[in-house]
């Protein structure tokens, strides 16, 4: 493998890994309030308690999602100085937004959210507990319109080969940008929706069934009924944007050779991209036009439009592009069919938790990280899908990539790749662990000493009645 595609690879493992905490982290710092304003409206000590665990799972994400995020940085450095050479003038402010508008904000309140619940009043606490989390959606914020605006870039020009702002308005709210950024939030929604329930439905299993858990659980189940809808319209009108602005990514994401009407949305298939075809195809007829044109015999773009002169390919490869979209969309299916089984079923039984079946109960642990997979795959899908271009019409990416040998690349990717493994099974080991011992006295609120007055900050005898 040459330096390219050693590159490649190590970015791609570096941000799979870091993507994997932000998406947690962006969400859960909402509900972490949503938890505070529920304790301190009713005084009920289950708001507080379920605070007090997923605090923990907030802090643990954000310190591997920062440092995970600073390496992934240097890259831009050490394996593609051509970027910022010659797109750098937008895409270096954008990052430096992101770090005055969001990673202070965070860094400044976080200590305070973790550590000032009895040395604060309440309110100094909840308003700290926002500001996290305020500061994690605008992190997010930044980050998809420098993404966006690579796939679709606006509001520049180009001087002696290099990209200058014109418009910062036209970059910041570039075409994409609106869909991808709602996709993103909701995504990181639907992550922390199941990761509530997977977790809550470990504990209820082992028999720590405490209102919190209970609490939890529901929460998770509620809210990510509530959001898949949202996501699938969402996914919807990202795909038609894509499709204006991207065609020959959506041709490879439905596995269309040539350009056509009627053409089928395919369940299953294995692109052969030397013989420019499929094999095994399994579909619904017509159901890619219906989608992407609203009609039987809209007329979808074909892979065969996007080649040169001598028939060297002008798209993305096919065949990870269109296993990841479908990936993405068959666990979004399963998160859509369990959330609403679910929900369901509590409501009509009226049992609340005790309505579910151990069954289902033992699905939602492995489904509490299905938010990473189709968060994952969605973003294999439109950063795969946007190949050969780094920047859509402005480079290609073999353009940015460092002069350095192959072997240096491949040492460096092979102890990313060590170290992010050890990283991410300590992180679900740690996780497991909480669950398993969050019913022990020192994991209460107060640490077992006291119970906490809504509206204050410091802790009161036991004897002492929370309002």
């Amino acid at each position: 493998m040459d330096t390219l595609l050693l590159s490649r690879i190590q970015f791609g493992a570096n941000i799979s890994f870091h993507i994997l905490f932000p998406t947690i982290t962006i969400a859960l710092g909402w509900v972490l309030l949503y938890f505070k304003l529920r304790f301190t409206r009713s005084g009920d000590e289950k708001w507080i308690k379920a605070y007090r665990f997923w605090v923990k799972v907030f802090a643990l994400s954000f310190a591997l999602g920062v440092v995970s995020g600073i390496t992934m940085s240097f890259q831009f450095g050490t394996n593609w100085p051509g970027f910022m050479e010659k797109v750098g003038n937008v895409a270096g402010p954008l990052l430096a937004y992101e770090v005055m508008t969001a990673f202070f904000l965070e860094a400044v309140f976080l200590g305070i959210m973790l550590f000032g619940f009895s040395k604060v009043p309440s309110w100094v606490h909840t308003l700290a507990t926002f500001l996290v989390a305020f500061g994690t959606t605008m992190s997010a914020f930044w980050i998809i319109v420098l993404s966006s605006w690579m796939h679709t870039p606006d509001g520049f020009e180009m001087r002696d080969g290099v990209a200058f702002a014109t418009d910062w308005w036209d970059i910041i709210f570039n075409p994409s940008m609106p869909y991808r950024l709602a996709h993103m939030l909701l995504a990181s929604g639907l992550t922390i929706s199941f990761l509530l329930a997977g977790i809550s439905a470990y504990r209820w299993l082992r028999n720590d069934r405490t209102e919190d858990v209970r609490a939890a659980l529901v929460t998770g189940l509620s809210l990510g009924a509530m959001l898949i809808p949202l996501q699938i319209l969402i996914g919807d009108l990202h795909g038609l944007n894509t499709l204006k602005y991207q065609p020959a990514k959506v041709a490879a994401m439905e596995g269309n050779w040539e350009t056509r009407g009627n053409v089928p949305l395919l369940l299953f298939a294995v692109p052969d991209e030397e013989a420019r075809t499929n094999h095994f195809e399994i579909g619904i007829p017509n159901g890619a036009s219906v989608i992407l044109k609203h009609k039987a015999d809209g007329v979808v773009p074909g892979l065969n439009d996007f080649v040169d002169e001598d028939g060297t390919a002008l798209h993305s490869p096919v065949a990870p592009v269109f296993y990841a979209f479908r990936i993405m969309i068959g666990t979004g299916v399963a998160m859509l069919l369990l959330s609403w089984v679910s929900v369901g079923m509590m409501m009509y039984r009226r049992r609340g938790v005790e309505a579910l079946p151990k069954v289902m109960l033992w699905a939602m642990i492995p489904m509490g990280f299905s938010g990473w997979l189709a968060t994952l795959a969605g973003w294999y899908t439109t950063e795969i899908g946007r190949q050969p271009w780094l920047v859509s019409g402005v480079m290609i990416t073999k353009e940015a990539v460092a002069d350095v040998p192959a072997p240096m690349v491949a040492g460096t990717l092979a102890v990313y790749l060590t170290i992010y493994v050890v990283l991410l099974t300590a992180y679900i080991g740690v996780i497991f662990y909480l669950a398993r011992t969050a019913g022990t006295a020192k994991n209460q609120p107060g640490g077992g000493s006291g119970v906490l007055r809504p509206g204050m900050g410091r802790k009161l005898p036991d004897h002492v009645p929370a309002e």
